[in-house]
């Protein structure tokens, strides 16, 4: 079987040509977007993450603030910060850059973002918003999923999904999401008995366990669609996915490579939440 490679450099890149479009539309009535981006520390990885968030705000017109802090702030000295960014008006969408330091509560940050800026869509009410289906932002990479399934004519009604992996940032919220497209949703993870069994159940398999090509084609039953989340580095510096790409392709029906699945995918739906964030603000 030769499968349907899902573009997401192709998809990404029609979703932020549709947002360049509106932005100018909101930009010709006065209505500038603006996003603030605040990163602790050089890490390299969200170094080059923070990077492209910019580049792609360049791309569709979007105004981008830097808060490059040191390594050592503190706790404190980052939600004055963010409590400062809530109170502008000028600014539409607050963004940290995850991981912070281990010395910093996630959790105390993410809560601390005024849920009308919270573009990540991390901060409990969005998370809470998308349990029950009313309107909110919904977390980047989960909503760039469901966008690659939509858009490459996948059905979703109906389907059995399975979900592997239960983090915050895309296995719980892609649960919220799939139910809420009316998909049966069951959600794996490391305390799951007998996964092959359960994965191969699946006529939609989302993979985010960040184990590089950890599911092969016993996981996979014939004529599935595999989502492969996963970004890791063998030991050569190639990226890999969570999913051995080359052993379950035959098997599929449509499955996402890596690179160039999932990955621009998060960037396109943050651009998207930042635009949509004009609405949410009026």
């Amino acid at each position: 079987m030769e499968p349907f490679i899902i573009d997401g450099k192709k998809i990404s890149q029609d979703i932020k040509d549709e947002l360049k479009v509106k932005v100018a539309d909101y930009k010709s009535k006065g209505i500038e977007i603006t996003l603030a981006v605040i990163q602790i520390g050089d890490d390299i990885a969200s170094t080059i993450y923070v990077r492209n968030k910019k580049r792609a705000c360049e791309y569709i017109g979007i105004n981008s603030r830097s808060y490059e802090l040191p390594k050592d702030t503190s706790e404190e000295e980052l939600i004055e910060l963010i409590e400062k960014l809530n109170e502008d008006d000028s600014v539409n969408g607050i963004l940290v850059q995850l991981p912070v330091p281990d010395y910093i509560d996630p959790m105390r940050v993410t809560s601390a973002i005024s849920r009308k800026k919270d573009v990540d869509g991390f901060c409990p009410y969005n998370a809470g918003a998308l349990s029950l289906n009313v309107d909110g932002f919904v977390s980047c990479t989960p909503a760039g999923i469901l966008e690659l399934l939509k858009r490459s004519n996948i059905e979703i009604d109906g389907q059995n999904c399975v979900i592997v992996g239960r983090s915050n940032i895309v296995g719980k919220p892609m649960g919220s999401l799939m139910l809420n497209n009316n998909a049966t949703v069951t959600l794996t993870h490391s305390h799951t008995k007998n996964l092959k069994e359960v994965c191969k159940t699946a006529d939609i398999l989302i993979v985010g366990i960040g184990i590089s090509e950890f599911i092969t084609s016993e996981y996979v039953k014939e004529g599935a669609v595999v989502i492969d989340v996963g970004i890791n580095r063998d030991e050569n510096n190639k990226l890999t996915g969570d999913v051995l790409y080359e052993d379950v392709a035959p098997h599929c029906s449509a499955i996402t490579p890596v690179p160039g699945g999932v990955g621009p995918m998060t960037i396109a739906m943050l651009m998207n939440n930042c635009v949509k964030s004009v609405e949410i603000q009026k």
